[in-house]
């Protein structure tokens, strides 16, 4: 939905559409101009330059987001006995196997982030074409198909957030929300894009990072200079 109104054109009094901002500036005129009724969520956009239809330029990866994510994150975990069990005790919200995919495939998603077992991805895999288009798919790469059940809950409940490139060699997420102070959206941010630096693929060619925006639920995008996100 388009931003548009009386506060989106008051949130944009004094911002430069052609300017690119250090991200602590960023970070301080969208905390200001963050006025809608709820707690926004700020969002950060990368445009990369890969090009996501060749396997060698795929960019995909998961960051443990230093302050959170100020969501409520409901997990799902498809996992057996011991392990089910050690699901439960970690804070999952829904702990299955061939019921939990029944549940799936009737079209009940009530899950954010979805976590298995290596020996249930046979049961996990059938449901590829419900889970997949929702980015819900468990995967190894990201540690959403792992042994560890307890670190991946923890994980998901604590702000991990996972990435993917999208076709037009975009990647996007919501890394904190206006309610943070400004070091920790700060920190949020650096922390986001060392972790696309570092699931730079080997067949990006030229310049990987070419734009970073961030912006408010309700706000307008900011430009941010690549080197001010260095985590260094």
């Amino acid at each position: 939905m388009a931003k548009t109104g009386k506060r989106f054109k008051s949130a944009r009094e004094g911002i430069d559409r052609h300017a690119v901002y250090s991200v602590e500036d960023a970070v301080k005129m969208i905390r200001d101009r963050a006025t809608a009724k709820f707690d926004e969520t700020v969002d950060i956009s990368m445009n990369l330059g890969v090009d996501p239809r060749h396997a060698d330029q795929m960019v995909r990866g998961v960051c443990e987001l230093p302050n959170g994510s100020g969501r409520s994150v409901r997990v799902a975990v498809f996992a057996k006995d011991e392990k089910a069990e050690e699901a439960k005790a970690a804070g999952a919200d829904l702990v299955g196997a061939d019921d939990l995919a029944e549940q799936v495939q009737k079209g009940d998603i009530s899950f954010d982030r979805c976590i298995a077992t290596p020996d249930m991805m046979p049961v996990v895999g059938r449901l590829g074409k419900i889970l997949g288009p929702r980015g819900l798919m468990p995967n190894p790469k990201v540690g959403t198909v792992t042994q560890d059940v307890k670190s991946a809950v923890e994980s998901a409940k604590g702000g991990a957030v996972e990435f993917r490139v999208e076709k037009a060699g975009i990647v996007q997420a919501g890394i904190g929300k206006a309610s943070f102070s400004e070091d920790q959206l700060i920190g949020n941010v650096k922390a986001f894009c060392d972790a696309v630096q570092r699931a730079k693929p080997t067949g990006a060619k030229g310049t990987f990072v070419k734009k970073i925006s961030l912006s408010s639920t309700m706000g307008p995008g900011l430009t941010v200079e690549p080197s001010s996100v260095s985590a260094s």
